[in-house]
């Protein structure tokens, strides 16, 4: 029901421009209106918990001195149910002056609905002490959240580094809270962005739940089973999509519309939430990265083109700067033990919302450019030391393969107690939820004679009798690693290699991976598509080049290897297959890896044509106080 028309005694404002506080919709194309100027409607907003209700927040208004804010909302007919979403631009049409008074007024009404709601108080090893909604406390505790407790965050690393124990769970924690501080930030730093309390709660949720579609051992799951597993989907099932599908579940077999309903969250808020874990689509996000001002497609239905800088917050399409790496840079660098040398908080308080080409984006002050390449060299050094490790790579493959042997034998029940395959789970929330790192210990102590060879394959890995790492090295010049099965090509020429060689190692004993190391967008710099501001104009959006910050800086922000493998343990096949590497290596003309021998590089003798000699300075002296031992070490490292 539309609040009753009154007559306005305020100059230049008629019967009806004085009742600003009409429907509440969003326009799914972004043009026209803002969010925030599009009027508001008692009927949009289901009623609060009773409880809630029982406080007066525009006597509590008032009495922090704004009883002139009070008395015309109370005339206009907001209530407890409005009051969290009124914004700037709409005490600015009821004539409340000047516009300092009006920030302060709504920033003394957020405060006021912040205090409505009990949050939870969790101490979380990274953060300290963090606050936690109340809805978002409702949605931790299902069964749907708490599987993340038996999702290893990073997988097969946990083999390699004893101190990644860490799990899902504790991380969507901390990328809620992340998302939230951010979202306050910028309201308390910039109010004239019009972001109220509900923003800031769908935010905190797409945090919260951006990881609840993941499968057993994290990325394994959907990177590496579910492309063999079913070959015609692995563009389509990302765990992305299947947080979405997990998030519907969730709500629906939880019951718990009614408390989003509570909290004043309409459908459309909760499509704002799945837009932000989903991301744009594909042309979209093309276009982002282009940075397309004639682009006038808004990708988005949550929320309209002004509150576009809020998807950049959990998962940001444009750079991959987001509180997402934020949290797992700082939780994966404390359990494994590696140094991190970027700092979040820092770039969270220079963070600030300028308009980039007719768009609203999240910018960082220009000093700040050297913090976000620790953040991207950080990226790279985690992928480098921990995530691409080839241990934990392939003891991954192994727990795969594993699992696509068993996948026609184990069956998990769905909805209405539908027998469903692994692969198949992802087609059934029912099912799929039930579906954790737990699978491994199911396999490995089954006595069911169909599921021999993946007990066989799990066991090994157990035993540490891994597939063995023969070789690293970078791909051929001018090779295209991404063209479509590239891994066969270089399998079928190393096979050949092998049956030249007479050895009696196959096809199916050797394992081809690919290793894809960069800042996060491929080739590309990430920091050319950040915007930045300086100090005498922070309104002004400037581009920093690298020249700019650093020399010392990459030429190259990507870079590729070629890993070989070889399944069978015994010395005879590893000596074949490391013969064939380095035949493969030298017909091809590449130079070695990181975690490769070095059989070609010998100590460097000096050119006799070029009249040259070692420098004495060079020559290692024996030393009276050298143990023996280490005189025979230097002795070796004496160029003749």
């Amino acid at each position: 029901m539309p609040p009753k028309k009154r007559k306005s005694t305020r100059k230049g404002v008629d019967e009806d421009s004085a009742v600003p506080f009409k429907k509440y919709v969003v326009k799914p194309s972004g043009e026209g209106e803002s969010q925030d100027d599009l009027p508001l409607s008692q009927d949009s907003i289901v009623s609060m918990d009773r409880d809630l209700l029982s406080i007066d927040c525009l006597k509590l208004l008032a009495e922090k001195g704004f009883a002139d804010v009070a008395k015309v909302l109370q005339e206009e007919g907001v209530t407890n149910e409005l009051i969290d979403r009124v914004t700037e631009s709409q005490l600015k049409d009821l004539e409340i002056k000047p516009l300092g008074r009006r920030l302060e007024a709504i920033k003394c009404i957020q405060k006021i609905t912040e205090g409505l709601y009990g949050y939870k108080i969790l101490n979380d090893p990274i953060h300290g002490h963090i606050e936690i909604h109340p809805l978002c406390v409702k949605i931790v505790d299902t069964p749907q959240f708490q599987r993340l407790r038996s999702i290893k965050q990073l997988g097969g690393t946990y083999f390699v580094y004893p101190g990644a124990a860490h799990n899902r769970f504790e991380h969507s924690l901390g990328v809620c809270y992340l998302a939230g501080q951010l979202t306050s930030t910028l309201r308390k730093r910039q109010p004239d962005l019009g972001i109220s309390n509900t923003d800031v709660l769908c935010v905190q949720i797409a945090g919260l739940c951006h990881d609840l579609g993941h499968g057993p051992l994290s990325h394994m799951f959907d990177n590496k089973f579910l492309p063999v597993a079913r070959p015609k989907d692995k563009d389509k099932i990302k765990h992305e999509a299947l947080s979405v599908k997990m998030f519907d579940h969730l709500v629906s077999s939880n019951n718990l519309l009614g408390e989003f309903e509570k909290y004043g969250l309409t459908e459309q808020d909760r499509t704002f939430i799945k837009e932000q874990i989903a991301g744009p689509r594909k042309h979209i996000q093309k276009a982002l990265h282009t940075s397309c001002p004639t682009c006038k497609n808004w990708p988005y239905s949550g929320r309209s083109k002004d509150k576009g800088f809020l998807y950049e917050i959990v998962a940001n399409k444009r750079n991959g700067i987001d509180v997402d790496k934020w949290d797992y840079f700082a939780r994966d660098c404390h359990m494994l033990g590696i140094k991190n040398n970027f700092d979040h908080t820092r770039c969270m308080k220079y963070a600030r919302v300028l308009k980039v080409d007719n768009e609203l984006q999240i910018c960082s002050r220009d000093k700040e450019v050297g913090n976000l390449y620790d953040m991207f060299h950080t990226r790279n050094t985690l992928h480098r030391r921990a995530y691409q490790h080839s241990v934990g790579n392939i003891i991954e493959t192994m727990i795969t393969e594993a699992m696509l042997k068993a996948d026609e034998f184990m069956t998990i029940p769905g909805t209405n107690g539908k027998m469903r395959k692994l692969s198949e789970t992802v087609d059934d929330m029912e099912a799929y939820q039930k579906l954790t790192d737990f699978i491994v210990e199911q396999i490995l102590w089954s006595t069911d004679e169909k599921l021999k060879e993946s007990r066989e394959i799990l066991m090994r890995v157990q035993r540490r009798q891994l597939f063995k790492c023969v070789g690293n090295t970078r791909p051929p010049k001018d090779s295209d690693v991404r063209e479509k099965d590239y891994e066969e090509k270089v399998k079928d020429d190393f096979v050949e290699i092998l049956k030249n060689m007479g050895s009696h190692l196959g096809r199916d004993d050797i394992i081809i991976h690919l290793v894809f190391l960069d800042y996060g967008m491929k080739d590309k710099n990430p920091i050319d598509h950040v915007r930045f501001y300086n100090k005498k104009d922070p309104t002004a959006p400037i581009q920093v080049r690298k020249d700019q910050v650093s020399d010392l800086l990459p030429e190259k922000f990507a870079e590729q290897l070629i890993r070989f493998y070889c399944k069978k343990p015994d010395e005879a096949s590893l000596q074949e297959a490391t013969e064939a590497f380095n035949r493969w290596r030298q017909q091809h003309q590449c130079s070695v890896g990181d975690d490769s021998l070095m059989p070609d590089m010998t100590p460097l003798k000096s050119d006799p044509s070029a009249g040259s000699t070692t420098p004495e300075s060079s020559k290692i002296p024996d030393s009276q106080n050298t143990p023996g031992t280490a005189s025979k070490f230097k002795s070796r490292l004496k160029f003749d």
